[in-house]
């Protein structure tokens, strides 16, 4: 009897060659076996994963003895090492079950035995072993894989923050873009998503945008990550168009309404606002296009853009507007300045001349976008040709006030002071 008082199962006895003792040339043979079949069964996974988990079951079968705390840890390092491997745990696991049900079918003496509590005790043991071995296996490879993926997105915030800065070794970020499949030789673009409030869950969001970007673009030179609590997707501007146009195709608001898409699907973090890049060559241009694409995104907030993806490319007119930032400063305040006069201030009147230009001139389009009456919108614009001298409706006021309005819009005035003259 065990120390607990159940009844033994009886020893197989040596000189079969295929039974469990511990000692002889058979035993290491048969063991062997059992380890090999069981290998093949999962795939052809290395058999050395599997340690000393057969003596393990041998013993629970022949002794019914428990495995010790330092044998379930040598179990839990192959789960690590298996994680580490790249073999996936239904594998590694398969290969455990298949190595107890081999080694079980060939213990012919405790199976056949005409005493039932034998076999029963020795089944009872045999599980015990293989519940306590497959939960700790398990649990070693969860514990390795997550380190992996800790690791692995430190590396890619680490690349993601190098490559968008612009100033490291071109030689370096080549071997190390490498490993995430990254071309730095060809042209990309930056491609960046804010949240309305805190950015969500990132692995969600980086695991979504990474599946339909391969799947939608057919291209896997594409890298997600996370930056400022923004999500940066860096892409090639030459990927394959969601028809299968080759490269040429202009994918650039492909892109952008492919991330819309998948992150307005999220629980947490709408409604977003998608910005790009334009598209540069090298690795410089990485970083110029992540600089456009923010650039685009404080510009669309400024603007009270209503459309959730906006391109660089779209706002140019702003940069060009705010390269001589003096003389834009010195134009808003000569003509808008007035505006702050009116009561109410300066946005409401503000608001309406940028909507009556969006709209063409239209009053009618204008009351409907603000929302206001149409005679509120006639009232409005009188105000503002009484007190800037300008009058809106005249071509020849025309282009004066709209480029004020948008170097306004550019400097965040009024919500901001204007800065000081230079």
């Amino acid at each position: 009897m065990n120390d607990d008082g159940a009844r033994r199962p009886p020893r197989p006895a040596k000189g079969d060659g295929r039974q469990p003792t511990s000692d002889g040339d058979g035993d290491g043979q048969w063991l062997a076996d059992v380890a090999a079949g069981a290998a093949r069964d999962a795939g052809n996974v290395p058999v050395s994963l599997l340690g000393d988990y057969l003596p393990l079951l041998a013993d629970a079968a022949i002794a019914g003895r428990k495995p010790e705390r330092a044998e379930l840890d040598a179990v839990e390092a192959l789960g690590r090492r298996a994680a580490e491997q790249g073999i996936s745990a239904g594998r590694v696991v398969q290969l455990y079950l298949s190595a107890a049900r081999r080694l079980w079918q060939d213990l012919p003496e405790v199976v056949r035995s005409r005493d039932r509590d034998a076999v029963r005790a020795a089944a009872a043991a045999v599980l015990q072993v293989v519940d306590d071995a497959v939960a700790t296996l398990a649990e070693g490879y969860a514990v390795a894989r997550r380190d992996l993926v800790r690791r692995e997105e430190t590396l890619r915030r680490e690349l993601i923050d190098d490559l968008l800065r612009g100033d490291s070794d071109l030689g370096a970020l080549v071997g190390r873009a490498e490993p995430f499949g990254l071309d730095l030789a060809r042209v990309h673009q930056v491609a960046l998503a804010a949240p309305s409030r805190r950015l969500p869950d990132t692995d969600a969001a980086i695991t979504a945008l990474e599946a339909v970007i391969f799947d939608r673009l057919g291209d896997r030179d594409v890298l997600v990550a996370t930056k400022d609590g923004l999500l940066v997707v860096l892409a090639p501007a030459d990927a394959t168009a969601p028809d299968g146009t080759p490269g040429g195709h202009d994918t650039r608001d492909d892109l952008g309404r492919l991330m819309h898409d998948q992150l307005r699907r999220l629980p947490r973090g709408r409604p977003w606002r998608i910005a790009i890049g334009r598209p540069h060559p090298g690795l410089y241009g990485i970083a110029r296009s992540y600089e456009e694409a923010r650039e685009a995104l404080t510009m669309a907030s400024r603007l009270r853009v209503s459309t959730p993806v906006v391109n660089a490319r779209d706002l140019l007119i702003y940069r060009v507007l705010l390269r001589d930032q003096p003389a834009i400063v010195e134009l808003v305040h000569a003509v808008l300045h007035p505006l702050t006069q009116a009561r109410g201030g300066a946005e409401p009147l503000l608001a309406t001349l940028q909507a009556y230009f969006d709209t063409g001139g239209v009053a009618t389009e204008t009351a409907k976008r603000i929302p206001v009456s149409v005679r509120a919108v006639t009232y409005r614009l009188a105000r503002i040709r009484a007190l800037t001298g300008y009058d809106p409706a005249d071509p020849a006021h025309r282009f004066t006030l709209q480029a004020a309005v948008l170097g306004a819009r550019a400097l965040d005035w009024p919500e901001q002071p204007l800065p000081a003259a230079g």
